[in-house]
């Protein structure tokens, strides 16, 4: 075990909730869900993902090691076919990935099918985004890093639709000043 990898995790985890309470705080209404005990109940469910269940499986047997000696140990052929193993674990165990709503078909005619993403997932996977931008002290990397990115994540028409409007709300909400500060 890593020191420096467990000291990245709770950074990580500790930055995705900050984002999460940042959005709401800024943003309020991508949780509204028209009925106040609706929108009180999905905050809820999106703040014990992302508190609570967020990245849990990078602590299990099949990725703790695997993304431990790949970044912070050297990059053998091994030791990146290791992560490459864990991370498509990674990717099937948490549904906030985009990764996670893909099928692939095996009937070449129904081919790869993009399913849509919960808005609790889209949320979650908007926080980890976020969180990055969050340990460098700007919000707005999220969008230098999105920005090259976007053509090539593969979600469907209303995921992208939901993601562009949150995305386009956080950017209103930076640019109006509220930006991420060092005390939160």
């Amino acid at each position: 075990m890593s020191e420096k990898y467990d000291e990245y995790l709770k950074m990580h985890r500790d930055n995705v909730y900050t984002a999460f309470i940042w959005l709401v705080i800024n943003v309020p209404d991508i949780f509204d869900r028209g009925d106040q005990n609706d929108t009180n109940e999905f905050k809820a469910l999106v703040e014990h993902q992302v508190r609570y269940e967020h990245d849990r499986s990078k602590w299990s047997e099949k990725e703790y090691d695997a993304y431990d000696s790949y970044f912070y140990g050297n990059r053998s052929s091994e030791v990146v076919n290791d992560f490459q193993r864990a991370w498509l674990h990674h990717i099937h165990m948490n549904p906030h990935h985009w990764q996670y709503w893909i099928l692939n078909n095996d009937d070449p005619d129904e081919g790869e099918i993009l399913i849509d993403m919960p808005d609790n997932y889209i949320i979650e996977m908007i926080c980890d985004w976020m969180s990055f931008s969050i340990a460098k002290g700007d919000l707005n990397e999220l969008f230098n890093w999105y920005k090259p990115r976007s053509k090539y994540i593969k979600i469907s028409d209303y995921t992208r639709i939901r993601v562009d409007d949150i995305l386009q709300r956080i950017k209103e909400e930076i640019d109006k000043g509220n930006n991420i500060s060092e005390d939160e």
